[in-house]
């Protein structure tokens, strides 16, 4: 039997068992087993047959966004849009059958936009070219999720078993667990918090499952045994998405009204070009990115060139995106905006910045 083949047998079986008690430990096993298959079927063939054009394309710009969805959601019109790249875009479906690049300039940042061709059911499993798309999505900052208005609901959560199924978890936070395999003295388990999913035995037959014996576990939160298995693979990517649901003039307006109250979604047309200013707003609320102006002493702040970090940056990590030496010569910093009480502050490395902080460094 091959791995799809127990895949399919496992899945199967998980939809056949009744969720109790009594069946709690038996359904860890199986998804336990499931997640290895999964795992198995990601990694590369070693036979020479199996090497296929990729989707290679070179990180560029301040942040990595990519656009998935089914075939004909308007991706390829939504990147031409929004960059100076023209994608082929036709009403018929795969008009896309590589990853075309764009870039989208906004706030002084250069976002990569990645046009992937269309998914289609069973993509995780290698169908069409979905596990080149999906290892591309899993090297993105932010995914955008593009889905057809008329029938979003069916195509979204088509979508996210694809992406669960591959180890990309959307809009959620690493388990906070604590997980280190030892080279002996049995299992180690405790938690902080009460555990209403997993219990010493469940975890102990997971572990068994990945032929672990000694490890120390430590729930720091009531966490699944879905989560606990993604720490043991510890090869998932947690990552925010934005749910954009095209083609809103096609639809009514209360239905439209449903869909953009939905969390992490927006509606947008890409045939009428509504709302994709909202969009960029979102998009870049995401990202998390900052932008942080310098400036010499005794001149104004050059507002035309900016700095774009992640938020939370220190003033150490404007240093290094100026100069790797700068911050061995770094004496303070004078800081001008909302991350300061008083403008300007004399401040040293560790200062956290803002969105449009100006930073003026002084050497030793």
């Amino acid at each position: 039997m091959g791995i799809l083949e127990k895949i399919a047998e496992i899945e199967r079986e998980i939809s056949r068992t009744q969720k109790n008690k009594a069946t709690e430990y038996h359904l860890g096993l199986l998804k336990a087993k499931l997640a290895k298959y999964r795992a198995q079927l990601l990694e590369p063939s070693k036979s020479a047959g199996s090497k296929g054009e990729g989707f290679d394309v070179m990180k560029s710009g301040d942040a990595r966004v990519a656009l998935i969805g089914f075939p004909s959601v308007g991706k390829s019109t939504f990147l031409s849009l929004m960059t100076s790249t023209e994608s082929e875009a036709a009403s018929y479906e795969f008009t896309t059958l590589t990853c075309i690049p764009g870039v989208i300039e906004y706030k002084g940042a250069n976002i990569q936009l990645l046009d992937l061709p269309g998914i289609i059911e069973g993509a995780a499993q290698g169908k069409g070219r979905g596990r080149q798309v999906i290892a591309v999505a899993r090297t993105a900052d932010v995914v955008i999720m593009m889905l057809d208005a008329t029938k979003g609901d069916v195509q979204r959560a088509l979508l996210e078993k694809e992406l669960e199924s591959v180890g990309i978890r959307l809009n959620r936070s690493k388990p906070n667990i604590y997980f280190k395999p030892k080279k002996g003295g049995g299992l180690s388990y405790n938690s902080t918090v009460p555990l209403t999913h997993c219990s010493e035995k469940l975890v102990q037959l997971i572990l068994h499952e990945y032929k672990i014996f000694n490890a120390e576990v430590l729930f720091r939160e009531d966490s699944t045994p879905d989560e606990f298995i993604d720490v043991i693979v510890g090869n998932r990517v947690y990552m925010p998405c934005l749910y954009v649901y095209n083609k809103v003039d096609q639809i009514s307006m209360e239905e439209v009204d449903r869909l953009a109250r939905r969390p992490h979604s927006v509606v947008i047309s890409c045939g009428m070009k509504l709302n994709l200013d909202y969009l960029l707003e979102t998009l870049w609320e995401y990202l998390a990115l900052i932008c942080i102006y310098t400036k010499k002493r005794g001149e104004r702040p050059d507002f035309n060139d900016a700095i774009i970090m992640r938020r939370s940056a220190s003033v150490e990590h404007v240093c290094h995106a100026i100069h790797r030496s700068l911050a061995s010569q770094f004496k303070y910093a004078l800081v001008w905006g909302t991350s300061t009480k008083y403008s300007p502050q004399r401040v040293g490395l560790t200062h956290i910045m803002e969105h449009e902080d100006v930073i003026q460094i002084v050497k030793k």
